[in-house]
């Protein structure tokens, strides 16, 4: 069985043995991939192309010039992003679906988002808040 792997903030991929070995004051999130998909032939009317993508490291999302991406489809897609990085309970639809439709109902558009590693962060470089500070405990 592979060991998961991980993408520390120097963009080095490490594996990780066992969630116990985490050091204290670090989290985890996915980086992802999501990509245009389409039913071949299909009428697309958002201005999409199939097989056009984004990424997702961190809290940073990287598009690559020649890939325009519609504000529409993606103000639709971001409440979903930081939940899809997060370790989530496989029984959880948000671990298994993973295509979400255009925002136009007449269009056979589908963003696929895919996991594609692991990246550690560590919570005193992301935030100014004590990590002893929690209302939700």
């Amino acid at each position: 069985m592979n060991k998961p792997c991980f993408f520390n903030l120097r963009g080095d991929m490490t594996s990780i043995s066992d969630t116990n070995d985490f050091e204290a004051g670090t989290f985890f999130l996915y980086d992802l991939k999501v990509e245009v998909i389409a039913p071949e032939g299909s009428k697309i009317w958002c201005n999409a192309k199939v097989g056009d993508y984004f990424e997702v490291k961190g809290e940073l999302l990287h598009f690559r010039e020649d890939m325009p991406f519609s504000l529409y489809n993606l103000a639709a897609l971001l409440p979903l992003l930081p939940a899809k990085q997060r370790q989530v309970d496989k029984n959880d639809w948000m671990f298994t679906d993973t295509d979400i439709a255009c925002t136009d109902p007449n269009c056979p558009t589908r963003f696929r988002i895919t996991r594609t590693g692991l990246r550690k962060f560590r919570h005193d470089d992301t935030t100014a808040v004590s990590q002893s500070f929690s209302t939700l405990d």
